[in-house]
This record gives C-alpha cells, sequence and structure tokens, in this order.
C-alpha cells in the first residue's frame, strides 16, 4: 500500500492534524476570488480535497464545487457539507477526472501534489489535470517552497494531540521531504510517513510544460504577494 493510502486514512492522521487553519484556508479561498475574478457561473474541482475546507468554504461563498480525494475517511467526513452544488467522491489523481464535465478551475491546495516515487506519475497527474480543464480553464496548485522548507527543516519535534504523543522526525531523502511519525496507543505501537517530492520551481515548469500549459503567476503566500524563492513559505502557480 502506498504510504498516503494508508495513512491518509488512519484516524490518526486525523488526530494529529486536527487543528490545522480553518480561518487561513478561507483568507486563501478569499485572495483567489479577488485576484482571479471566480464568478458563479464557474465550475470548481478541489482536487485533493481532504475533508473539504476549501471546497466547502468556496461553495458557502455561491460557487458550484466538486471536491475528489483518494482517502475515503476524507471524504466521508467531506460529505457531510455536500448539498446540490457541493459534491465530493474518491478519486486518485493519476486516473482520468470521472465525467462530470469539464471545469473552469482546478485547485489543487496545500502541497498535493509530488507523493508519487517516480517522476512519470506527475507528468501523467499533470496531464490528467490538463485534460480536465475547459478551454482557457485554469490551474491553481499551492506548493511548498521547497528551497525554504529544508532550509528551516526541524528534524526532531513531539507533540501530543487527544493524550498521543507523536514523535516526528523530518530529513531529506533521494529527492524526497520525509516525516516519519512514530507512536504509541493503546499497547500498539504505530509507524507512518509522508513523503513529498522536494519539488523545484524548475521541475514545475516542466511539469506543465510537458502538459501544454503555462504559469500566468507565480506567488509566495496566503495573500498571494509576490514569490521570493528565499523568504516565500508558498509557491503558488497560476497555469494555463
Amino acid at each position: 500500500m502506498e504510504w498516503f493510502s494508508a495513512w491518509f486514512n488512519s484516524p490518526y492522521y486525523h488526530i494529529l492534524y486536527k487543528n490545522r487553519d480553518f480561518k487561513e484556508a478561507e483568507i486563501f479561498i478569499d485572495s483567489l476570488i479577488n485576484k482571479l475574478r471566480f464568478n458563479t457561473h464557474q465550475r470548481f474541482l478541489d482536487l485533493a480535497c481532504g475533508k473539504g475546507r476549501h471546497a466547502t468554504y468556496l461553495n458557502s461563498k455561491g460557487f458550484e464545487v466538486v471536491g475528489l480525494d483518494i482517502a475515503p475517511e476524507s471524504i466521508l467526513e467531506a460529505n457531510k457539507n455536500a448539498n446540490s452544488t457541493l459534491s465530493f467522491a474518491v478519486h486518485d489523481m493519476r486516473e482520468p477526472l470521472p465525467e462530470q464535465g469539464k471545469f473552469d478551475f482546478i485547485l489543487n491546495l496545500f502541497t498535493s501534489f509530488g507523493y508519487f516515487e517516480n517522476d512519470i506519475e506527475n507528468v501523467k497527474t499533470m496531464q490528467e489535470i490538463k485534460n480536465g480543464l475547459k478551454q482557457n480553464g485554469v490551474l491553481v496548485l499551492d506548493f511548498m517552497n521547497t528551497e525554504k522548507v529544508i532550509k528551516d527543516l526541524v528534524a526532531n519535534e513531539v507533540k501530543i494531540v487527544d493524550g498521543v504523543t507523536f514523535n516526528i522526525s523530518r530529513s531529506v531523502e533521494n529527492g524526497f521531504i520525509i516525516k516519519r511519525i512514530n507512536f504509541s496507543d493503546n499497547g500498539q505501537d504505530y509507524n507512518f510517513e509522508e513523503r513529498v517530492g522536494a519539488l523545484t520551481l524548475y521541475e514545475f515548469q516542466h511539469y506543465f510544460k510537458t502538459a501544454g500549459m503555462t504559469i500566468q503567476a507565480l506567488y509566495g503566500n496566503y495573500a498571494l504577494d509576490n514569490f521570493d524563492i528565499t523568504n516565500s513559505p508558498r509557491m503558488i502557480f497560476v497555469v494555463k
């Protein structure tokens, strides 16, 4: 089983990340709405939507949104907010998008790319994203600023959440940023891993070009300030 299928479906994943910042997600979506001039006639796909925090907030602003994620447990939670203009389904982003019509915008947010073991799958994923866009459709891809993350990497950390002590170690190995998460609960030991490609701006340029897409803008944070490779926490691509 690939690491993300095991970890994202674990109840401990949701425990460890239970305090993710919903306000930050709302600020980001508001910034995108204003900067990219979203309108309510457009269709949106939140690809790798998790429990749907971005999709649900975007829908609350009057937009039709589909959320897709590989983790059934996350989709089960997201579906609690489903309605006539907000739907969720289980989907592997490497596969062709469901036959629901193409999208004006595809959002891939919060470093939800680069999970795969080889570059071929990254290229395939980008091509499937391109195939899911309408003519002149736009991809918004939000990824960590890899150069800054590696520079500031915290090697070891302990987090206690809901009585569970998570021992977290981080390293850079063979082109991946790896987070190992070890803990015990109810007398049982658990070991999980997060593995994300240490993808550079150059590599993303290659993926977009291979899929026949072009970067229109590059921002460095959720307020959509200009990207600075040394100081920006994020690489937020707007691509056609």
